[in-house]
């Protein structure tokens, strides 16, 4: 019986392995089981979790560390025990144990090996989400114009007028929202409900979004997800999305539906930064455009500030962020971020640095070269988005600040 469950168990870890192996060497292979497969997954597991008010996904990460600690304690008392009273009676009851606990453990193994293959690794390799849907409203995945759009190089003025058209827009519905007598935000009750209507609209233009969605969750370690410069994570092995509570609020819209698009398969980072602006941008509630904007605000105007070598006098001739964006632009309030160090157990800044450097390996391994900094890579889908936009060039010229060089 033993030998049959460790063969069991065995042939989990060889399938999974394989499966990863046919991901990595098929796109076409993704493609099928992101389209017939995955959704199988949100709607059974990911309703089954989310009946549950708190974060299921933070409670299986509590259990695993400290499963993973036992097993690394009981490693030493095992090595000790075999040195000291290997022949004795107390020996063999602790090895006994031992191996129950490992066995167990390595169950435990095969069972998050297979979830995250199943609901994370195999959709890190399907099709870009240009390939497969295409400007999502803009321009469609068969349309022939598209490949040559994929191919093009843009100048630096076409940069400029993207960054100041978003510079504009994003001004103008900071004083657009809701504010009450003290200039704060007047937030809609049913967030929730709006971020997945905003998801469910989208969908007309990338049938992957359709479907159900869970309700997103609070972090119960808001603090600690602070330290990592967290606002929101998709919990693949408990199709969960979650967001910090305690960032500002004008984060969330942008956050949920960001999370969102990875429970509904697109893993690359810049592809759900594009979604979950998209989503709030054209969504009916300001907040909500607000917000996206404000999500896709630091990546292009940093970008810009870059491309013009940091250089201030230029950066200062164009469009400027206006006060109340820059004041709203944050993650966390001050006062947020002196009580969040002020409970810390661990430095802020050991914490965001191992976190750092666990995302950048994970989505290493799953193909991503440019780890963490492949979510800079929506400034170059907002380009493809963008291009030759009407209204781009509209705002522009009303404003003044249209770059013609490009021309």
């Amino acid at each position: 019986m033993r030998r049959r469950r460790f063969l069991v168990l065995l042939g989990i870890f060889a399938f999974m392995a394989v499966i990863n192996a046919v991901a990595w060497g098929s796109e076409a292979f993704c493609n099928f089981y992101v389209r017939n497969v995955y959704p199988l997954w949100v709607n059974t597991y990911g309703r089954l979790t989310g009946i549950f008010p708190f974060s299921v996904g933070e409670i299986m990460m509590v259990v695993g560390l400290i499963v993973t600690a036992g097993a690394v304690v009981l490693g030493f008392i095992a090595v000790i025990f075999l040195i000291t009273y290997k022949d004795s009676a107390i020996y063999r009851e602790v090895r006994r144990f031992c191996a129950k606990y490992f066995t167990a453990y390595m169950w435990m193994l095969a069972g998050v090996f297979t979830v995250m293959t199943l609901n994370c690794f195999v959709p890190y390799h399907s099709s870009t989400l240009l390939e497969r849907y295409g400007m999502l409203g803009r321009m469609s995945a068969d349309d022939p114009l598209l490949g040559e759009l994929l191919q093009k190089e843009y100048t630096l003025e076409e940069l400029e007028n993207l960054r100041d058209y978003v510079v504009i827009r994003t001004n103008e519905l900071a004083e657009q929202v809701e504010r009450d007598g003290e200039g704060n935000i007047v937030y809609p009750d049913n967030m929730e409900e709006i971020a997945i209507e905003s998801m469910k609209n989208l969908s007309q233009y990338c049938k992957q979004l359709e479907g159900y969605y869970p309700m997103p969750k609070e972090f119960y370690f808001s603090s600690f997800f602070s330290q990592q410069q967290m606002k929101g994570y998709f919990f693949p092995f408990s199709m969960e999305v979650n967001y910090n509570n305690l960032m500002l609020h004008i984060n969330r819209p942008a956050t949920i539906c960001h999370e969102y698009a990875h429970l509904k398969g697109f893993m690359f980072e810049e592809e759900a930064n594009l979604i979950g602006f998209l989503a709030c941008a054209n969504s009916s509630d300001v907040v909500f455009q607000y917000s996206g904007y404000l999500s896709i605000l630091n990546y292009i105007n940093n970008e810009y500030y870059d491309a013009i070598g940091r250089n201030r006098e230029i950066y200062d001739s164009h469009v400027k962020i206006s006060p109340l964006v820059r004041k709203e632009n944050v993650f966390l309030q001050e006062e947020t971020w002196e009580k969040v160090e002020a409970n810390a157990i661990l430095d802020t800044e050991v914490v965001d640095k191992v976190s750092d450097k666990l995302s950048e390996t994970s989505m290493v391994l799953n193909g991503v070269e440019d780890g963490i900094l492949s979510y800079t890579r929506v400034v170059g889908l907002l380009l493809y988005y963008y291009d030759g936009s009407t209204e781009v060039q509209q705002t522009l010229a009303d404003s003044g600040y249209l770059v013609h060089s490009q021309e």
